[in-house]
């Protein structure tokens, strides 16, 4: 029987050969998850293009959407769920703001901090999108049977818990 290779067993079998002293076990997972991460993220962005907004456009309205009413949230609260620099989160929030899918205005709290709140069409275009979203990610993960399926989410989770744990501490 022939073994379908992936990249990663290709690559761990040439560091095999070239450094036989190195362990290559562990990159045979994080290469794989790194590898996954930008193909699940090109798809992701494919799925959107009929939407108008990209990935990143989504992260954000879908954080906002999801915080419940008022739909407002402070840019360091957005940051915690979207993973970009602050300066990349002011350009990007800029750009939604001039696609009229987001307002920005003074918090009522802190008049120093600018809320991000969604329009009435940053709601729709969200409502649609995150729609669509969801159909593409089941349907990535559609090789899966549900005891694969609740595995490898549990192992993930444990991977990231631990990662996000060390993360604290550095």
């Amino acid at each position: 029987m022939i073994e379908n290779n992936d990249i990663i067993d290709i690559l761990v079998a040439e560091w095999k050969q070239e450094r036989p002293e190195l362990d290559v076990e562990a990159m045979q997972v994080i290469g794989r998850i790194i590898k996954l991460g930008k193909i699940l993220e090109k798809s992701a962005s494919h799925a959107l293009l009929d939407s108008g907004i990209h990935y990143t456009d989504l992260d954000v309205l879908a954080t906002i959407r999801r915080s419940g009413k008022p739909y407002a949230l402070p840019p360091k609260q957005l940051m915690k769920s979207v993973l970009i620099t602050s300066g990349a989160m002011t350009a990007l929030l800029d750009r939604l703001t001039k696609l009229e899918l987001i307002y920005r205005a003074p918090d009522i709290k802190d008049g120093r901090i600018k809320l991000a709140g969604l329009t009435k069409k940053g709601m729709k275009i969200i409502d649609e999108a995150i729609k669509i979203r969801f159909s593409e990610a089941k349907s990535t993960v559609k090789v899966f049977n549900k005891t694969e399926h609740a595995a490898l989410s549990k192992l993930l989770k444990k991977l990231l818990l631990s990662l996000e744990s060390e993360d604290k501490i550095s």
